[in-house]
Formats: C-alpha cells, structure tokens, sequence
C-alpha cells in the first residue's frame, strides 16, 4: 500500500508584493490519500477507546455537569497554547461571584473558551458544521474578550496573516492570501461532509490541520480549530456525549505539535507523521477520559454514602448542590445561597455541613470572600492541584 505522504496539500506562490504564501491545492487531493497500515493500526486502538469512553460516558449519571469540567480544562490548555498563563484553577473560580468584576484579560479568554464550546454544543443540534457555524464558533470566541484586539469576530479576513516573525518575509509560515483562503474554504466545508472512505478521527486530524493551515481569521485560528476537533467528533456521532477534548495533549507536547502541523503543510507534506501524532494523541486523552470517568463515579458512590447518614431533607438538598458543585466545585457563599434560595447565613451553614462531610474544604485563607472547593472532584481534573495538596500535607 502507498503511503499518504504521497499527496501534497499545496505549494507556496509569490504574491505582488513580494513575499510567498502557502496555496492550498484542491483538498482532499484528486489522487487521494493512501493510508499505512500503521496509520490504520493507530485508527483501530483510537477508535476503539473512544468507543469504549462513549459507552462509559452514557452510564454516567449528571453527565452535563461533568460536560463542564472537561470543557473547563480545554479551554485552559488551548489558551495556555497560545501564551495564556491562566491555569485551570484559575478558569474554574472565575464565575464565583466575587470574581466576575476583576477578571484578569487571560481568564477572561478562557471564561470566552468555555462560552464558545457551550455554545457550539448547543448550536450543532441545529446547525451543522459548516462556514456559518465555524464563523458563529469564532464569534462568541473572541467577541467582548478583552485581551484580543483587532480580531474581527465571526468574520473572516480579508488581508494576509502570518505566523512567526514581524512580516509575512521573515514568518515561519505565511497562510494562503484572501482570495485562495476562501476557496479553500469551500473545499474544506465540503470535505466535512463528504461521502468518502476516510476512517472518521483521520478526518478529525486532517480537518484540523487543513483549518490551521488556511488560517482564516485575524486571530483566534489555534483555539477555534481545537474546538472543531471535539465538534466533528461529536458530528460523527463517535461520542454522545463531547468530552474529547485534546489541547491538554497539545499542551503537554506542543513543541512537537506545532513541528507535526509544520510539516503537514509544508511543500514536501508529512501528512502521515500529523496523523500518527493525532492518533496517538486521540487515543492518550480518550484513555485519560475513561479513567476520568471512573473515578467520577466511584467518588460520586462514596459521598452519596455520606449523604445517607443526613435526614431525609437535608439529604435532598444536599444531593442537589453536590450535583452543581460537578460543575462547578469552587464555589463561595454567593453561590451557595444563588442555588439554594437560603440567606447568607443559611447558605455558610450548608458550607460548614459539606466540610463536616469532608465533601468541601476552604480555599486559601481569605479574610474576606473566602471560597471553598470539593477537592476531591476538582483533583481529579487537576494533576498540579493533586501535586500542590500533597507538598502542603
């Protein structure tokens, strides 16, 4: 069999102004890609761990509260991607009350992130992927952000990007101009939906290498093309429930992440190297999201146990903010009484039951506006809060 590196997704044209940008050819190519058998062996385990995620997934009880916290955690590896240095905790206390009036510019990107994946869950039941929802996608992305200037949400440009150095002369890589752009994009929404014989997560990998490589917007390109990852997955109907999200994955190597998509769209394309790094990156954070899973549910089983022991109505209400604290597990006593209906008061009474319980534990030390957080959950999500708890006992 062939290999993929065969095809060639394009070639660099010397603009009138000088300097050359990348062309992309008709995509797919009109010869098509001949898959390794490595890269279908790769396909197999991928796929069947994400099979395996989604019948775990669709056991899950509460499961759009848990939705929250993986899309939480994406959207702090993508912004951090592209130099953010919020962290997950950092994203996760941001909607406490207390905080929404001093957002850091960086937070307040991923509070943007987090709105964007929401939206576009929402908005894929009655949309499919297509220019319209990329650009919807993009829109409440960078909309109202405050660290993003000159982005043009929801629109894409109309004047040459680049990406590295201080002109499109001296860029590590120059995009395809406006007018090669847009049918290029054509191209790409076509391939979306295609009839063809492509193993669905190697279309996942080429429709986000392909996006990168056109580069549509002003800015924003990076984290939007991580979200239409999780997106066509969830089109292809691989997950019910989207919760494969990989810029943790991207975060982790992302040296070797920018060098993979380098060389995807170069004119010497290494479009099987991508593929494998995609693969192997699918399979990595699918296998990640079962162990995710199952220690949900473990941890759900032991404080449901605890909750036994309170009377029949406290045990209700209880349950209920337990459910909420699955979303969102740092919290203050704003948010208890906004869930609860209880007066400040009657909102630190149920905190200091959750504590009793071991269930929730302070967060700092504040004097004022002090928050708390179910720890245990919120570790589960957090390997650095998991090493930081441990240095501190």
């Amino acid at each position: 069999m062939g290999n993929i590196n065969q095809a060639k997704i394009g070639r660099y044209i010397k603009q009138k102004e000088g300097y050359k940008t990348f062309t992309p050819f008709a995509f797919p190519p009109k010869g098509g890609f001949k898959i390794s058998p490595r890269l279908y062996k790769k396909h197999e385990e991928a796929i069947r761990l994400v099979g395996k995620l989604d019948g775990i997934t669709r056991l899950l009880p509460d499961k759009d509260f848990f939705l929250l916290m993986f899309i939480k955690k994406d959207a702090a590896y993508s912004s951090q991607i592209e130099g953010t240095k919020a962290t997950l905790q950092d994203a996760v206390a941001a909607p406490v009350t207390e905080e929404k009036a001093r957002l850091h510019p960086d937070v307040d990107d991923i509070v943007h992130y987090v709105d964007a994946v929401n939206y576009g869950i929402q908005r894929a039941k009655t949309l499919p992927i297509s220019l319209r929802f990329i650009k919807e996608l993009h829109e409440r992305l960078i909309k109202g952000a405050r660290s993003t200037h000159h982005a043009y949400p929801g629109e894409f440009r109309r004047s040459q990007n680049w990406i590295g150095g201080r002109s499109p002369e001296d860029a590590s890589f120059v995009p395809p101009a406006p007018h090669d752009m847009n049918v290029a994009l054509g191209d790409l929404e076509k391939f979306v939906h295609a009839d063809d014989d492509f193993p669905s997560l190697v279309k996942a990998g080429l429709l986000h290498a392909q996006f990168e490589t056109i580069h549509p917007f002003a800015d924003g390109n990076g984290r939007t093309g991580r979200m239409l990852i999780a997106m066509y997955i969830h089109h292809a109907q691989l997950l019910e429930l989207p919760v494969l999200y990989l810029s943790s994955y991207f975060k982790k190597y992302q040296k070797l992440y920018y060098q993979k998509l380098q060389g995807y769209h170069d004119e010497d394309a290494h479009i099987d190297g991508w593929l494998q790094f995609f693969l192997e990156g699918v399979a990595e954070i699918a296998n990640a999201s079962i162990e995710t899973c199952t220690k949900i549910t473990a941890l759900r089983d032991r404080d449901f146990e605890k909750m036994q022991k309170l009377g029949k109505k406290s045990a209700a209400s209880t349950l209920e903010i337990i459910r909420k604290l699955y979303g969102q597990p740092i919290v203050g006593v704003a948010e208890i009484a906004k869930w609860t209906g209880f007066s400040p008061q009657g909102a630190y009474n149920v905190i200091e039951r959750l504590e009793k319980l071991k269930i929730l534990e302070p967060l700092g030390d504040a004097a004022y506006g002090q928050k708390y957080i179910y720890a245990d959950y919120y570790e589960i999500f957090d390997d650095t809060f998991r090493a930081t708890k441990a240095h501190r006992k």
